[in-house]
């Protein structure tokens, strides 16, 4: 590794109004090095990223490449200076292809010049090969799986050819082949001279990958630019929130007893779900897990009402029924629904705290005259935005504004303000901080210890044996069985995916549900 660094960020401080984001953050980046770069959310990692690529000017400090002073006036100067990134959030224009996301920045360089799309073709089909990625690149980014998008994201970063590439949540969904094979890439990056800046909260994924570290508190450095040598996890989390990791651990309930909520019976859907059947009872975290593409998001919009059921029975509290649609699934039902994608379905990101927050609850609120005022729902939602230690200068602030941790927080808030007899959450934990992951997962047993119903929804399997009581398996849209969780994470994870790589057809004839549990 060469001594001298190839970027460096010195004495950064950026503030907004009422908020100091920054407060002096020093980052120094060398050629051929992969670079972890950690805090909770709200830490200050996301506004770091803005000032070194360009979207946010520093209100002081400096920040050196190659040794010369460099002032970024937008993204494209720094895309120019050779500095890339890669956002936790998708930065793909929907209607375009995927050529043509890949080469945005050069599309119709010369607006003289027709575009020759066969070329733009190959040359992108080149990084997406790159990636082991076998998709059209003609073809529609709508098109297209969530991971497979964040894919394209990287392809699209890989072919800038930047000297320094800044990944924020990188792998936060993709399945663990996929990131294998993008830490392959990286490596080979790393190799090359490329210097990389790797954002996850999968302290793991850092261990595996990283040689050196800074990690950001409340807008500091913890540390700066140090040798990962020697660190474990203890060191990072001690670093990122001052103290040592806590959470309590799966602990074995009995809810046998208690009563059904859901109950799924042979349900097939207009998405394509076949032989589906679980149950969850009043008290109890049932766990669904499959790789990505298994169906277990589409299912849940078929519980709530989005998506028609074509076969099959859904109970709740043991009645038939047929949720016609969402504000039923809540109002009638009671039924809530953390979603993977925060940004794009769990809030209205332009309104504000309190609006976001008491949004299922307006009706009941509003009493038989529909009268609403700003101060009956905070008093309502209060409580738990101050429960969840939500982070904002008011509840009047725009929810944008926020880190992703704090808008996740406040996914969960609405629904335990609404008093939700089930609850469905998502992938509660992407992008997601060592602190704030465990409070969650604390959380979630407190409302099951509570009564509610919790259908828990991840790709994250130690997450999912460290909450559930039981774990269905499902893949390619049908259940695979049910296992009670033993707590034991080796012997879980292997009968997990022993049923994931049964390719039996399965269904209600193969005991899907309460009759499927098995040791």
């Amino acid at each position: 590794m060469n001594g001298e660094a190839i970027f460096e960020a010195r004495d950064i401080v950026k503030t907004f109004p009422g908020v100091k984001a920054l407060g002096g953050v020093g980052l120094s980046l060398m050629p051929g090095s992969i670079h972890a770069l950690l805090g909770e959310n709200g830490a200050g990692k996301s506004t770091l990223i803005k000032v070194v690529t360009g979207v946010h000017r520093p209100t002081s400090g400096e920040l050196r490449l190659d040794g010369r002073s460099v002032d970024f006036g937008n993204p494209r100067d720094a895309i120019a200076a050779g500095i890339g990134v890669v956002h936790q959030e998708r930065n793909l224009i929907p209607r375009f292809s995927v050529a043509e996301n890949i080469h945005f920045e050069s599309f119709g360089a010369n607006r003289f010049k027709p575009i020759d799309y066969r070329r733009l073709n190959e040359s992108a089909a080149e990084w997406l090969r790159m990636l082991d990625l076998d998709i059209d690149p003609a073809m529609s980014v709508t098109e297209l799986s969530t991971a497979r998008m964040q894919l394209v994201e990287i392809a699209k970063a890989l072919s800038q050819k930047s000297r320094v590439l800044l990944l924020d949540e990188p792998t936060a969904s993709l399945t663990s082949g996929e990131t294998d094979t993008l830490f392959e890439i990286l490596r080979r990056l790393r190799d090359n001279g490329t210097s990389l800046v790797f954002v996850s909260h999968k302290l793991e994924e850092v261990e595996a990958l990283c040689d050196r570290v800074t990690v950001l508190r409340d807008g500091q450095n913890a540390c700066e630019s140090q040798s990962a040598e020697g660190l474990t996890r203890k060191d990072y989390v001690r670093l990122m929130i001052g103290r040592a990791e806590s959470g309590s651990g799966w602990r074995k309930r009995d809810t046998r007893a208690a009563p059904q909520v859901l109950g799924l019976d042979d349900v097939a859907s207009g998405l394509g779900h076949s032989g589906v059947g679980l149950s969850v009872r009043a008290g109890e975290i049932v766990g669904l897990y499959g790789l990505v593409g298994a169906g277990r998001t589409e299912l849940a919009r078929v519980i709530l009402g989005q998506e028609p059921v074509t076969q099959g029975t859904v109970r709740i509290d043991g009645e038939a029924v047929r949720v016609a649609d969402v504000s039923e699934a809540i109002h009638r039902y009671r039924l809530g629904y953390v979603s993977e994608d925060r940004k794009g379905e769990g809030l209205i990101l332009q309104h504000s705290v309190l609006a976001n927050a008491g949004v299922p609850i307006w009706r009941k609120l509003a009493g038989r005259f529909g009268f609403l005022s700003d101060a009956t729902v905070r008093a309502a939602v209060l409580p738990y935005l101050t429960r969840l230690e939500v982070k904002t200068p008011s509840l009047d602030q725009t929810t944008a504004n926020l880190s992703g941790g704090n808008q996740q927080k406040i996914s969960v808030a609405k629904w335990l303000a609404a008093g939700v007899r089930l609850l469905i959450v998502d992938e509660p934990t992407v992008g997601i901080d060592i602190k704030t992951k465990a409070y969650l997962h604390d959380l979630l047993r407190e409302l099951a210890d509570g009564g509610t119903a919790i259908l828990l929804i991840s790709s994250d399997m130690p997450e999912i044996v460290a909450l559930a009581d039981r774990i269905v398996v499902m893949d390619a849209f049908r259940t695979k069985g049910s296992i009670e969780n033993d707590g034991d994470y080796t012997t879980m994870s292997e009968k997990i995916m022993t049923r994931i790589q049964d390719r039996t057809p399965s269904g209600t004839s193969s005991g899907i549900g309460e009759t499927a549990r098995c040791a």
